[in-house]
Order: structure tokens, then C-alpha cells, then sequence
């Protein structure tokens, strides 16, 4: 495992244009470089320890399944060799290496499109209140982590930095971008959905739920930011499903747990992670990379 954690980019001919919980964007005119760093955030909190090769993970698994879902929709990445970076970025090729991404820029569409395959998290918590979930109504009797009987969009606002997404109906985000557009991404959200659950399930990893952000450009649909990562997805080991129950994740469970136990108020400044959980959840990250990509990360 790669002990050199990056929790900041300052790169040596630019800084950063806006720093995200997790990834530093950089303007280069009329492209994006996208920086993922090691930070990790939980509650909406950046935690002050980075995790080891989270960063690279997400680039990783955002590349690969950019590449896989070419055919459903384009996307906004022109490359992720350095070497073919401008020239700017050439003396920051070790640091950029594995963890960055030169992309189109893009209008982007201001909801997050959520879909849903199986019942978890806010959800379950929505269905358990008033049995729906942003306004559609579910049958009654299901368990915390069934499979829907469809699959389910569920759109969210687009918070600011250090606010919360909010969700909304299908009606409301009709308002919000006009009802064609909000039609076309419906289709194209369940159609990466269906396209990346096939290959999940054929890897041994069941696809809870995900976001997507959609950008336009030149009056298309583009894919934009990052895609089925365990930072924008809900990944369980198939082997271990059982519904009825929460289900183990690939994802930064350890630290929810962890800050669970101890008690934090989700208020900052966020603790100090252990380093036994800081290793559990590189590992996670990790394995994740190798059951979907089908290789171990590069070092």
C-alpha cells in the first residue's frame, strides 16, 4: 500500500480554481484538470486524515467505467496520460500520475441524478416514515435493503460546498431544468445504471445506488465529474447480501462507524481517525478497484 497520502495540490505554474470535499479543479481555458486527493469526508465533514490511494482509486474506477459507458452516453474526459497534458501541467507529472484527469468543460446541469436499485440509506429511512421516496409511493412490507421492484430516480439539489443536497421531486426538478431535459437524463441514468449493475453483479458486487451530474456541451448530454465510484456509489459484496439488515459496503464504512461510535456531533472540526480504520478503508477502496477493474492498482 502506498503510504504518501495527498490531502492538497498546489500545483507549481497554477492553484487551484475550486477545492472540492475530495477533488481540486484547475482551469485550463477551455479544459479542466480534475485532481483527486486522499481526503475523505463523512456527515458532510473533511476529515482532518487522508486515506492512502483513495485518490487513486477514484480516478481509476471513474476512467474505467467512463470508458465502459461510452456507449450510453459521452463523457467529459479527454485523457488520463499525463505525458499528454499541456505543458504547464509537465512538472507536476509525478504528483498528477494515477490520480488526475483532463476533461471538456461543460455546462453543468445544476440536480444531482440519483437512482435507486435496492433500499438503503436515506431511502429506507424516507420509505420507513411515509412509505416513498421523493414522492413515489413504495408497496408496503419491504426490508431495509430489498430490491425495488423498479428501479427508482430520486433527483437531489446541488448544494454548495459545506450544505446539503436536498431532495426533490421528479415534478420539481421538471421546474427546474424544463421537462425534456429532465426526461432525457431519467433515460440515461437508467440506462448506465442497468449497463454498470451487469458487469457489478458478473464482478461479485451488487449495485445499491449511485449519482451521476450531467453537464451540457454543444447542445449534448455529457457525463461529467465522477461515475461509479464508492464516493458516489453504494457497492455490497454480493456473497454477503441479506436483506433485512444493513449490508457491508465498499466504501468509507469504517470511518461512519467509527465516528458513530465515539460519539461525534457531525458538527466540525471532525476527530482524528485511528489508524487501524484509516488502513481498513484503504483496503476497501482497493478492493473494490480489483473486483471491478479485474486487476490489482497499479503502484
Amino acid at each position: 500500500m502506498s503510504k504518501n497520502v495527498i490531502t492538497s495540490t498546489e500545483l507549481t505554474n497554477l492553484t487551484p480554481h475550486h477545492s472540492g470535499k475530495v477533488r481540486d479543479l484547475y482551469d485550463l481555458g477551455d479544459e479542466y484538470l480534475i485532481v483527486s486527493t486522499d481526503r475523505i469526508s463523512a456527515f458532510d465533514v473533511v476529515l482532518p486524515n487522508g486515506i492512502p490511494d483513495k485518490g487513486r482509486v477514484l480516478t481509476g474506477l471513474s476512467t474505467f467505467w467512463f470508458n465502459y459507458t461510452k456507449s450510453v452516453v459521452e463523457n467529459h474526459v479527454i485523457t488520463t496520460e499525463v505525458e499528454e497534458y499541456p505543458d504547464i501541467l509537465q512538472p507536476d507529472a509525478k504528483l498528477l500520475n494515477g490520480r488526475s484527469m483532463l476533461v471538456k468543460k461543460a455546462n453543468r446541469v445544476d440536480v444531482e441524478c440519483v437512482v435507486r436499485g435496492y433500499l438503503a440509506g436515506s431511502g429506507w429511512a424516507s420509505y420507513q416514515k411515509i412509505g416513498e421516496i421523493c414522492g413515489q409511493k413504495l408497496p408496503s412490507g419491504l426490508r431495509e435493503s430489498d430490491k425495488l421492484p423498479e428501479l427508482l430516480f430520486t433527483p437531489t439539489t446541488k448544494a454548495e460546498q459545506g450544505e446539503h443536497d436536498e431532495p426533490i421531486s421528479i415534478d420539481e426538478m421538471r421546474d427546474q431544468v424544463g421537462s425534456d431535459l429532465t426526461s432525457e437524463l431519467i433515460d440515461i441514468s437508467f440506462a448506465l445504471f442497468r449497463a454498470a449493475s451487469k458487469h457489478a453483479e458478473d464482478s461479485g458486487i451488487i449495485l445499491c445506488d449511485t449519482k451521476f451530474e450531467f453537464g451540457q456541451r454543444n447542445g449534448d448530454i455529457i457525463l461529467i465529474d465522477e461515475v461509479f465510484t464508492p464516493d458516489s456509489s453504494r457497492f455490497w459484496p454480493a456473497e454477503l447480501y441479506e436483506p433485512g439488515k444493513p449490508q457491508q459496503s465498499f466504501d468509507k464504512q469504517f470511518v461512519r462507524d467509527y465516528l458513530s461510535e465515539i460519539g461525534w456531533n457531525k458538527q466540525p472540526p471532525a476527530p482524528e481517525l485511528p489508524e487501524n480504520v484509516i488502513i481498513k478503508t484503504s483496503e476497501k477502496y482497493r478492493e473494490a478497484y480489483k473486483l471491478i477493474v479485474g486487476e490489482e492498482l497499479p503502484d
